[in-house]
């Protein structure tokens, strides 16, 4: 638009493991409530950041639920994943042979409160667990999901060793196929 003065509405931070980046909105509140963008593909790009998102998805889950840790191994997705109600421990690991950040793990909590975006890039591993009494989730990819290519890791695995916040939910709950995951070393 002619004349507007464009200011970024978006806080980049580095995680630590190559390509993960956390993002923070700015929000505009007053009494009657609050607005927000949760992606504006200038803002990213002025930041660097240059990705073309191909499917969004959203979850719901109860307290307590642990999902993860996949990926998909010939079609790797991407993820910009925020919570919509509620609040998780988001995490990905590093599962890129090439990368010098291999088998490293980084998690953080999204919540509605915080409004915070997680980006996990391709050929990562990504997992949450629900802290609140329930909370919605959603992302955006990079790929479409083809349920044939994908496979993941045990989330306890010993040797990531994420250190997940069971503290404050006890024993997650997880689907029969997260229980039946592999571990690390037999990764391909």
């Amino acid at each position: 638009m002619k004349g507007r003065l464009h200011l970024n509405k978006f806080k980049k931070t580095e995680t630590g493991l190559q390509g993960m980046i956390i993002f923070e909105p700015t929000v505009y509140a007053d009494d009657r409530g609050f607005f927000l963008e949760t992606y504006n593909k200038k803002d990213f790009e002025s930041l660097g950041f240059r990705k073309e998102f191909v499917q969004d998805n959203q979850s719901h889950s109860q307290k307590g639920v642990l999902r993860g840790l996949h990926r998909q191994v010939a079609h790797p997705q991407g993820k910009l994943v925020r919570v919509l109600s509620g609040e998780v421990f988001d995490v990905g690991v590093d599962v890129r042979k090439e990368s010098e950040t291999f088998g490293r793990w980084f998690g953080i909590i999204l919540s509605s409160e915080n409004k915070k975006s997680l980006y996990i890039p391709e050929g990562f591993l990504h997992g949450f667990l629900v802290l609140s009494q329930e909370a919605e989730f959603a992302y955006k990819c990079t790929d479409y999901y083809y349920s044939e290519d994908e496979d993941g890791i045990l989330w306890n695995d010993p040797e990531i060793g994420i250190k997940w916040p069971l503290d404050l939910v006890g024993q997650p709950i997880l689907s029969q196929k997260d229980k039946n995951l592999k571990s690390l070393n037999l990764i391909q």
